[in-house]
């Protein structure tokens, strides 16, 4: 990755939080690596490498600083370099896939054999697939050895690790000090309940959370999702673990609290990956803005809508059933439907604060595949769709995740019944996080940039090809300045 020195150093002399995560300085002379807004003394420029990201400099040799606390960061964008396969392993890892897995499998499920795949990520990050799943583990265990009291034992697990003394090995090596004596340096903790674990998930500015929140508010499950007092609160499950999460913006910081009560702790690296992805904490909104703003159109939204960010979603699963009922009718209609399959088909939870009623985990895919949905008031067609894509989940014939292109994604989306081009786009969006998907056929959009009368899809299609990558993010600019009054109009079949 060609980082230019003058840039960088100018960035770090100003603490220039722009670039915070975008990349880290090495220093030669006290083998430490930091965040360019590191507020230890300012090293000589002869004495600095700049790297893309934190594993990168660990392979270096060089161990975290901890006073701007790397792990703390919001992270390298996932979109960093210009190779999609690069990007898609970004995000398989931050998911956990060489916690558990192999690199040749990891490569295989990306259609790369495991060679090349080093040979791109030594190129666009200057570090390995491995490298980078080790630094994340570290980095993670670091935070809550500083934010929790979790014992050892449970961090471990719950930062990734398959053992102790990787653990112990690890965190070793990365700092030249053990856990324990990390722990004895940290600042004393604020009183946080015993029954929850509370993380803070930082972002680059600005960050539009007001308007985030509206949009989730809006499509909150009933029973499952809950939007009030400018905190985001819904009910999860993640492998053999469930509990309950709430997510609010921390005054006069650039971070989200989240508050997470588990069953299990072993799972919390993947809980925190996934509230990022909800969130985009990874964006880089000014890249995003300065790439956007060359189109006329979208140069005044960008304006009056700084910080924009897409929505993801907690399972991708959940987010292609919300989309199918989300077809032909209203927001709040396909937010009724999701909550009466959330009633009806959905666990209730028995680790949320007893201040949330009764709230329930969405029903699994395996639960959907054989379940007559028309007895809630869904069409059979829709009926037939869910069973579809349920069915077709459960049985590992459709993976919702980052192994598959935007193009693949869609293409196995929309050879379900009942799906077609809007709903694939969609959930590829905000369930694959995939920056580039655009919904043309979506009535609101067509009709944004169509002086009175909506753009055919052709030309809208056409129109966003200067958008490119982040046709996601303009999207959401056109929603956001007139919000639809219904998702979408009628899918083809």
């Amino acid at each position: 990755m060609n980082l230019d020195r003058g840039v960088c150093y100018r960035a770090l002399r100003t603490r220039d939080a722009r670039f915070d995560g975008r990349f880290f300085v090495a220093v030669r002379s006290t083998r430490i690596y930091c965040r360019p807004i590191c507020p230890a003394r300012l090293p000589r420029l002869e004495n600095c490498e700049f790297v893309a990201c934190a594993a990168a400099a660990q392979e270096m040799g060089f161990r975290p600083c901890q006073r701007c606390r790397p792990e703390t960061s919001p992270g390298t964008p996932a979109w960093l370099g210009t190779s999609a396969t690069v990007s898609r392993a970004l995000r398989l890892i931050a998911e956990g896939a060489l916690d558990k897995g192999s690199l040749d499998a990891l490569a295989a499920r990306l259609g790369v054999g495991a060679r090349h795949l080093r040979r791109l990520f030594e190129k666009h990050l200057g570090a390995s697939p491995l490298a980078v799943a080790h630094t994340r583990r570290a980095l993670f265990a670091k935070q809550l050895i500083d934010s929790t009291d979790l014992p050892m034992s449970e961090i471990a697990p719950a930062s990734g690790f398959s053992s102790i003394r990787r653990f112990n090995d690890s965190i070793l090596r990365s700092y030249h000090c053990a856990p324990t004596e990390l722990r004895r340096r940290r600042r004393r903790l604020r009183d946080v309940p015993d029954s929850e674990i509370h993380l803070r998930l930082a972002y680059r500015q600005p960050f539009q959370w007001e308007s985030l929140l509206s949009f989730l508010a809006l499509r909150a499950i009933p029973g499952v999702e809950r939007v009030d007092s400018g905190c985001y609160r819904r009910s999860i499950e993640i492998g053999s673990a469930e509990g309950a999460v709430s997510v609010q913006a921390v005054p006069g910081e650039d971070a989200l609290l989240a508050r997470i009560r588990l069953s299990s702790p072993s799972s919390l690296i993947e809980v925190a990956e996934r509230l990022r992805r909800i969130f985009d904490l990874g964006a880089d909104p000014a890249e995003i803005a300065a790439h956007l703003s060359h189109d006329p159109e979208l140069a005044s939204r960008a304006r009056s809508n700084p910080g924009i960010r897409v929505p993801g979603a907690w399972d991708g699963f959940e987010l292609g059933v919300r989309a199918i009922l989300g077809q032909q009718i209203s927001v709040a209609g396909a937010t009724t439907l999701a909550g009466r399959i959330a009633e009806k088909y959905g666990r209730v939870l028995s680790a949320a604060p007893s201040s949330w009623g009764t709230p329930r985990l969405f029903p699994r895919a395996e639960v959907l595949a054989d379940a007559d949905l028309t007895t809630l008031g869904l069409t059979r067609a829709r009926a037939r769709s869910i069973a579809a894509l349920a069915a077709a989940v459960s049985r590992g014939e459709l993976v919702l995740d980052a192994s598959r292109g935007l193009e693949e994604t869609v293409r196995g989306l929309r050879e379900l019944p009942g799906i077609g081009p809007w709903t694939a786009q969609y959930v590829a969006m905000r369930a694959l996080r995939e920056p580039d998907a655009f919904p043309a056929g979506d009535l609101v959009l067509r009709k944004a940039l169509g002086n009175g009368s909506p753009l055919r899809e052709a030309e809208l299609e056409k129109r966003s090809s200067v958008w490119r990558p982040w046709r996601a993010y303009a999207a959401l600019l056109l929603w956001t300045i007139k919000p639809p009054a219904a998702v979408a109009e009628e899918d083809s079949r």
